[in-house]
């Protein structure tokens, strides 16, 4: 008999299933979603997440047998590990495994040196030796000892040169206007995130959530709030904003890393927790806008893609790339020359040859940043405040459209995002819709420079654990170099410093 024994998530698609599958949809949602998986998995076995829309990561137990799997995205993380004796310890986090008989806890000193070049931990490795994240599209079936993995889904591009921009745009449009419906129950109440981009205003625009929520600060150069007032206002929403101190933003790193479980050198990540926090005291279900981006070229840098051409395969590693290997060479203590970030994205390269440059450089995203970095953060942090986040947009059938659009339909000189932003101005006013790309800005690079709040940078730059793995002289003058003007090095130190309070609380505290 199945037994469901671990789940997070929510299927969007239950209506559907309950009828197809025979289950009461009258149940309260946590019994419906566990009777879902566990018929569904009778029906369809290993095949069980082609019938599955939504975020989801689960395991279920059959007569001695483990099956584990993650969605299509990695919305949800899934960890596993091998004991000495052939024991399969699981969980959507690790400290749920940490806690098992049978764990050994050691750090996996090498995932240093990825961490360093992308600010986050990328592929199936982490920093924990022998636990390994079930990738996204990935199965694993356990029995008798022995682990199988599969990879059941993963991103194909298969341009479509038949339709006009309208055509594309009117699908996107539809297609999220059908999804909508299935993001939220009729007796759930949901509030939205709104920053000063198309992304979180279309799905504002697109839902019935009545307020906002948004994160300012007081220097004007990098606050959106008064943006997402704007749009608030416009669509005739409430809108709340948290305003968020340089003494609030470093006091709540320790608490961050802790709840990440792997070190995140996303400067972004540290205001998203105290926005999830804050949101998290008037509503236990928000939505965020995660996902356009990297389906539909997004990224600033996507207008560059042609301009790399066939070389994107010798650096392109993801939408971070901040320290070379001679760098790392120089700065770690423990250097080793074959364990290089490129080699994570080599199958990609294998799997995308022959199409244009902007499809390889967001399959490179879809399938390594959203899993490490993006999706990471919103599901630990909203988590660790008791706040549930749905992200309309992160869904097989809007990536479907994605993946048949030509890029001229994504990116061209001027603007990113064509065809999305063209479907946002369907319900958005033209300002709003093709606002230019602003990122998810944070005043760290000048926060990081002030005597008031880098006193714990310094001491760990200069404490008896970083010297375990970065020679200090080199930590410190791309520290003085900062400090003395050249503040693109903020990244460097920001990632560093993360690195070493995560290990504080998984390596010194407990």
């Amino acid at each position: 008999m199945i037994e469901l024994k671990e789940y997070r998530g929510h299927i969007r698609n239950w209506r559907q299933l309950c009828e197809e599958l025979g289950i009461d949809s009258s149940l309260p949602r946590a019994e419906r979603e566990k009777a879902i998986i566990v018929k569904a998995c009778e029906k369809w076995g290993t095949e069980v997440a082609d019938h599955l829309y939504g975020m989801f990561a689960f395991a279920v137990e059959n007569d001695g047998e483990i099956f584990c799997v993650r969605d299509h995205f990695g919305t949800k993380p899934f960890y596993y590990y091998e004991t000495a004796d052939g024991r399969l310890l699981y969980g959507t986090t690790i400290r749920r495994i940490i806690e098992q008989e049978g764990f050994v806890k050691e750090l996996n000193e090498k995932m240093l040196q990825i961490y360093m070049t992308l600010t986050y931990v990328a592929g199936e490795d982490t920093f924990f030796k022998g636990v390994k994240k079930l990738m996204p599209g990935h199965y694993l079936v356990h029995k008798n000892g022995q682990t199988k993995i599969t990879r059941y889904w993963h991103p194909e591009f298969h341009p479509d040169e038949s339709k006009s921009l309208e055509d594309w745009a009117d699908e996107i449009h539809t297609t999220i206007q059908n999804i909508f419906p299935e993001v939220k129950e009729d007796d759930e109440t949901a509030e939205s995130f709104l920053s000063g981009g198309v992304d979180s205003s279309y799905v504002l625009a697109m839902s019935d959530a009545q307020v906002t929520d948004s994160c300012g600060y007081d220097d004007e150069r990098f606050d959106e709030s008064g943006l997402a007032k704007q749009t608030a206002d416009i669509l005739g929403r409430k809108n709340n904003r948290c305003k968020i101190t340089p003494e609030q933003y470093f006091d709540i790193v320790p608490y961050v890393m802790y709840n990440m479980e792997q070190p995140l050198g996303d400067a972004s990540a540290i205001v998203f927790a105290i926005a999830c926090k804050a949101t998290a005291e008037h509503t236990k279900l928000c939505y965020s806008g995660e996902g356009a981006d990297e389906f539909f070229g997004g990224y600033n840098m996507y207008r560059n893609a042609e301009r790399y051409g066939d070389n994107l395969k010798t650096f392109y590693v993801g939408n971070t790339n901040i320290m070379k290997e001679e760098e790392k060479q120089r700065i770690l203590k423990h250097y080793d020359p074959n364990y290089l970030p490129i080699d994570l994205v080599k199958y990609i390269y294998d799997e995308t040859e022959g199409l244009d440059p902007l499809s390889k450089m967001s399959d490179v995203d879809i399938q390594i940043w959203l899993e490490g970095d993006i999706y990471l953060n919103v599901d630990k942090m909203s988590e660790a405040a008791g706040l549930e986040i749905r992200m309309p947009l992160t869904d097989r059938r809007v990536f479907d459209i994605a993946s048949r659009m030509p890029s001229r339909f994504k990116v061209n000189e001027e603007q990113n995002k064509v065809a999305f932003r063209t479907a946002a101005s369907k319900v958005l006013p033209d300002e709003i819709a093709f606002r230019k790309k602003l990122g998810f800005i944070v005043p760290i690079r000048i926060w990081l420079a002030d005597e008031r709040y880098n006193a714990d940078v310094r001491a760990k730059f200069n404490s008896d654990m970083a010297a375990k793995f970065f020679d200090l002289d080199e930590i410190n003058a791309i520290f003085a170099d900062y400090i003395g003007g050249n503040s693109d090095n903020w990244r460097k130190i920001w990632t560093i410093y993360t690195f070493l309070v995560w290990y504080e609380e998984y390596f010194v505290k407990r």
